[in-house]
């Protein structure tokens, strides 16, 4: 089975996507930790059309600026209508987040909803760790 999605994910990283808006952090000397998660993400599988449905877990640790969550989640909510492999997923939040907020580190961890009894989870983190 194709699908329309077919085709699109060779310019992924390239892929215009709402702006994430920050705000000011005024606890920028000292490190900690912000978690974010919301189960109600959804794309769209690429090769079948279908809906992908996701929870999302965010930890990262802020410099200068945090993540301003109503923009967030509009961000978030761009992904409804677009095919994106798993993989590219976690990989292209990693990348406009880090792009945005410039975190100390970061890590993002994708749950995909099974699909045909498989069930996929792929983290990425930044910056990232060197073996």
């Amino acid at each position: 089975m194709s699908s329309s999605y077919e085709g699109r994910q060779k310019h992924i990283r390239t892929l215009k996507t709402p702006e994430i808006e920050v705000w000011e952090n005024q606890y920028a000397d000292r490190e900690y930790v912000v978690d974010l998660t919301t189960d109600e993400f959804t794309c769209i599988c690429p090769k079948t059309g279908l809906p992908d449905f996701a929870t999302i877990h965010i930890q990262y640790k802020p410099m200068k600026v945090c993540i301003e969550l109503k923009s967030f989640k509009m961000y978030l909510l761009f992904y409804r209508e677009v095919g994106i492999f798993h993989e590219h997923l976690v990989n292209k939040l990693l990348d406009d987040l880090v792009k945005c907020c410039r975190p100390r580190c970061m890590k993002i961890e994708v749950i995909m909803k099974p699909r045909g009894g498989i069930a996929t989870t792929v983290s990425a983190e930044y910056p990232q760790k060197r073996k």
